[in-house]
């Protein structure tokens, strides 16, 4: 568990800069100054394309890059798990055993992966606050707003055929419509096993040193054929250097570090700690569940090892804002900034009050908070039954007053998760469910409306086994066809998922309204003034929050102190091999016997992960680590225990980004893998 550094000194309040290595950029909005100042190195447009171009969205969450002109793609072993997941069977567990296609017709296709890589960004933020501007309530200005941005994405898809998404940076204080080029036809190429992927498991996640072989490659086809790269990244094998500046291209996932006080109160007190027992639950669950049979652990373990890194990074980032420390930072950085709003009477006009708005919106959610958690199933299936429900009656409105996410431009994602043939396990779907509403019950008592219309009188086992037993949207042409049907279809529809999700629709939309009307539409319009604010006071020289779009960091390789020592840039096999042997060769610190056997094949001294200052967060999985080349010399991994609180600050003196060095990936696949024509293909 984490051991808080008694931060003496956290990063300062929002300055005209960043401090040097913190920061997720745009690409449109690269740190070109703060590195030339700091390293003597200029980004240049050309790199910078090359670099954005070679990057890609895995949108079951990660990041990845190409890394051969012919569409190879290199991510994590924990970011391709789920699609291993989905393509083994009782035979072949991908990835307890990994996976290696020797020729491209071995290649094994992933049933519901997208990438994405984006080809091009436009500010449309003058479009957007202009529709705006008319409105006078937060309800009318969260209405225009969407419709807006329905319509700017609309208009992109059709005129592109990319994918169009308009994001919002700097809480509102700018919006960016990113177009990309989106592909569906991916497939698995290698993968090593699970247990040097994640040697050390759950104990050393979130630590450092660390040893895995965190690697995966996929393959990009369009047409039936794997497409052309010419932008990938080319492959160092000897890696990044002790202090060489490197750079991580990826899509961070979320960050709260321009949120007010109010809003990480409302984060600390209410939805950490409901969140947290909420995957506490279903992770007992699926253990319960995983213990029954060997079968049933191989379809849980998946879901298992998601939840329980979630509960880890979830448990730092409340550590963090129960820190004193790291709030009376976040206190200063506001009073800083207020006061800078209030000294000027035109700035305090416009933007003085929307701190008191925000907060009166986090207090209001607060009344709510509950129902987010504890009005679910966990449950693949009455996931898609809800999904069906909502989108034959969303895709009736106009494209602008439809709920989030089925907006014309995201309707060919959606249908294509939708229909996905990734098999759906109805055991564990009955364990799941019956999990979930006995902690609703416990948390929300029997006499909840949403509890009243699931459970019927029934128990939680009862109701979950009729569910199940009774539905066949595990069949994706059931689902198909109650789409294609349309709304009287699944008026129609008797099957008993599909009935409950109609049942409970009407709760779900209060809810959604509610929540839009009373919290998100008065957030929007406060983060917007704040985001005026923060230029005016500061200018363009800060980081919007992280979004889960491409972003660009800079640092140099580099260890830190902890535990009273000091934690080396890079580890090695030599480590790896003693760390085992520490444990004597106990899970989870025993070695797959390729490992174990074919020690004397390897260089010990042959670097294996590293650490650096670049400022990542969950959803950089996957990310490529950069020279100043624009080549490979790394693959981010993970983060240090130290970093969890990077959701909100960030401290170079022991925040790092945690990496595979391409070294080590290289000696593995040429003397324990045998991978020849992947090493050829690398250049190598």
């Amino acid at each position: 568990m984490k051991h808080w550094i008694a931060f003496a000194v956290l990063a300062g309040a929002f300055a005209a800069t960043a401090p040097a290595d913190e920061g997720m950029w745009t690409f449109d909005n690269p740190p070109i100054r703060q590195i030339q100042e700091k390293y003597h190195y200029t980004l240049t447009k050309e790199w910078l394309d090359h670099v954005r171009l070679a990057s890609v969205r895995l949108n079951d969450g990660g990041s990845g890059s190409f890394v051969s002109p012919h569409g190879l793609l290199l991510t994590n072993h924990h970011v391709a798990r789920g699609q291993l997941q989905k393509n083994s069977t009782p035979e072949h567990n991908y990835i307890r055993d990994g996976f290696y296609a020797r020729t491209q017709a071995e290649e094994m296709k992933s049933p519901d992966l997208e990438v994405n890589v984006l080809m091009s960004t436009e500010d449309v933020t003058q479009r957007v606050q202009s529709a705006v501007q008319a409105a006078k309530t937060p309800e009318q200005q969260f209405d225009a707003r969407r419709k807006i941005i329905a319509q700017i994405e609309k208009e992109s898809t059709e005129k592109t055929g990319l994918r169009s998404d308009v994001i919002t940076l700097y809480q509102g204080g700018e919006y960016w419509l990113y177009r990309y080029k989106k592909y569906t036809d991916v497939r698995i190429v290698f993968a090593p096993e699970e247990q040097v992927a994640y040697f050390g498991g759950d104990p050393d996640n979130f630590t450092y040193p660390r040893y895995c072989l965190d690697m995966a490659l996929f393959r990009v086809y369009e047409n039936g054929k794997p497409i052309d790269t010419p932008n990938y990244l080319k492959w160092n094998p000897e890696g990044a250097r002790d202090n060489e500046l490197v750079f991580v291209s990826g899509n961070p996932g979320s960050t709260s570090r321009l949120d007010t006080l109010a809003q990480l109160e409302f984060q600390r007190d209410s939805v950490l700690p409901d969140y947290l027992t909420v995957l506490k639950s279903r992770i007992a669950t699926l253990r319960a569940f995983s213990a029954t049979s060997p079968a049933h652990a191989q379809e849980a373990e998946t879901d298992i090892f998601d939840y329980s890194n979630s509960e880890k990074a979830l448990e730092g980032m409340l550590s963090g804002l129960q820190n004193p420390r790291i709030m009376q930072t976040k206190r200063d950085q506001e009073e800083k900034f207020r006061a800078a709003v209030d000294a000027n009477p035109d700035w305090k006009a416009k933007y003085g009050n929307a701190w008191n708005e925000i907060a009166a919106a986090e207090s209001k959610a607060t009344t709510r908070i509950k129902e987010r958690f504890f009005h679910a199933m966990d449950s693949r299936l009455a996931g898609i039954a809800m999904t069906i429900v909502q989108y034959v009656a969303e895709i009736k409105k106009p494209d602008g007053q439809r709920l989030p996410g089925y907006h014309d431009s995201q309707l060919e994602s959606l249908r294509f998760d939708l229909f996905s043939p990734a098999p759906i396990y109805k055991d564990m779907e009955i364990a799941r469910i019956t999990g979930a509403l006995q902690l609703d019950l416990k948390e929300m008592g029997p006499n909840d409306p949403f509890l009243e219309i699931v459970l019927g009188g029934k128990s939680p086992d009862q109701v979950a086994a009729w569910l199940v037993n009774g539905t066949s949207l595990e069949n994706p042409e059931a689902r198909k066809k109650l789409i294609e049907g349309g709304e009287a279809a699944v008026k129609a529809s008797t099957d008993p998922m599909i009935v409950l999700a109609r049942q409970l629709d009407p709760m779900r939309r209060d809810y959604i309204k509610w929540m839009q009307d009373n919290v998100e539409s008065v957030e929007q319009r406060g983060g917007e003034q704040l985001g005026r604010a923060r230029f005016a006071v500061y200018g363009r020289s800060t980081y919007p929050d992280a979004t889960f779009t491409l972003r660009l960091s800079y640092g140099t390789v580099k260890g830190y102190p902890y535990n009273g020592t000091e934690a080396p840039p890079k580890t090695t096999f030599f480590g790896l091999y003693d760390r085992s042997a520490d444990f004597n060769h106990q899970h989870p610190f025993d070695l797959v016997p390729r490992f174990a056997e074919g020690q004397s094949k390897l260089n010990l001294a042959t670097p294996f992960n590293f650490v650096s200052t670049d400022d990542i967060i969950g959803g950089n999985s996957g990310s490529p680590v950069v020279n100043g080349k624009g080549e490979i010399v790394g693959l981010i991994f993970d983060g240090n225990i130290e970093s969890l609180v990077g959701d909100y600050v960030y401290d170079i003196e022991s925040n790092r980004a945690v990496a595979v060095h391409t070294a080590a990936m290289t000696e593995a696949l040429k003397k324990l893998y045998d991978a020849g024509p992947l090493l050829t293909e690398l250049g190598q």
